[in-house]
């Protein structure tokens, strides 16, 4: 019969086995490249604060904002950016707010991205209708405006 070495019967064997499994790369467990995302996000807008993270999406509160939420990267979407007031004709914190969160996520100048969102809910009218999706900047932007208020959703495609 052969013997068998008990692992348990040497502390020291084990504790030096353990290191050296460590020391070969493995490394700890990160946080999604999302979650970073959004820390990213409350750290560079005032007033954000991280919310729950549902299907992949992470719902953000921010007093300019009755609800906003920021989309993940999956294999058939792209990261996307969201928000809505409940005012027909928003305050300039809305927008700028909106454009300060899509231009940390898409890595574009505030101001285009600010400048898309304005241009987009402007376009909005009987002749255009109320529900627009627009490009601008290499950004899609889908905007609705009702008598409840006006939401925007902005992404890039995922082959840009």
């Amino acid at each position: 019969m052969t013997k068998r070495i008990a692992f348990f019967r040497f502390p020291a064997f084990a504790a030096a086995l353990v290191l050296a499994v460590a020391a070969l790369g493995a490394n700890p467990a990160r946080a999604d490249r999302c979650d970073d995302l959004a820390k990213d996000l409350a750290a560079q807008i005032p007033g954000l604060k991280i919310g729950k993270t549902v299907a992949g999406v992470i719902y953000l509160e921010h007093p300019a904002v009755t609800q906003a939420s920021l989309g993940c990267q999956s294999r058939n979407r792209s990261n996307d950016v969201f928000a809505s007031t409940d005012k027909r004709k928003p305050a300039p914190e809305f927008y700028d707010f909106i454009g300060t969160a899509a231009a940390l996520v898409f890595t574009i100048p505030k101001k285009d991205a600010q400048r898309g969102a304005e241009r987009c809910v402007q376009r909005t009218n009987i002749v255009r209708g109320y529900n627009l999706d627009s490009r601008y900047r290499r950004l899609d932007i889908h905007c609705t405006v009702a008598k409840t208020g006006v939401r925007i959703t902005m992404s890039r495609e995922k082959g840009v």
